[in-house]
């Protein structure tokens, strides 16, 4: 006896409306608002004890050192229990550089030099801890990184 090979198709009846979908199985998505002006956050004035915001800018002409650095530093307020409310870079400035050429050669050098600056903002920093994270933080600064501290 030979096998008997059935040439019935069990899922013919069967409706194919819904094959490949899958946008029933994702979570419902908040249909988008236009975007608002861009709101500006409030600048936190600080009392007599603590100080406000403070700016922590770091300068350098080496990306990897000022990446390095501003991880390094809010890592180190993170550790200290010290408020980062934000944390970001700011466009890379380019500039240029032209050479005179002197009297007697014909060599004209150029050079571009670009700037890569990081800011950490640190709110709540109390007055009598600020001068002990500056100091960590200016006894750790590579060589080439510029640091600013503003209020």
């Amino acid at each position: 006896g030979g096998a008997l090979v059935s040439c019935h198709r069990q899922y013919r009846s069967r409706p194919t409306h819904g094959i490949g979908k899958y946008k029933h199985l994702l979570p419902k998505e908040v249909p988008k608002r236009k975007k608002d002006k861009v709101q500006m956050k409030e600048i936190n004035v600080g009392t007599e004890h603590e100080y406000g915001d403070v700016n922590i800018q770091m300068t350098s002409y080496d990306m990897c050192l000022v990446e390095h650095f501003a991880q390094y530093v809010h890592k180190l307020c993170n550790q200290f229990s010290v408020r980062v409310s934000e944390s970001y870079a700011m466009p890379t400035k380019t500039n240029e550089v032209l050479f005179l050429e002197e009297r007697g050669s014909k060599m004209q050098l150029d050079a571009v030099l670009t700037t890569h600056q990081r800011v950490i903002q640190v709110s709540g920093l109390s007055s009598t801890f600020a001068p002990i994270l500056l100091e960590i933080i200016q006894s750790n600064q590579p060589e080439g990184v510029h640091l600013l501290v503003k209020e």
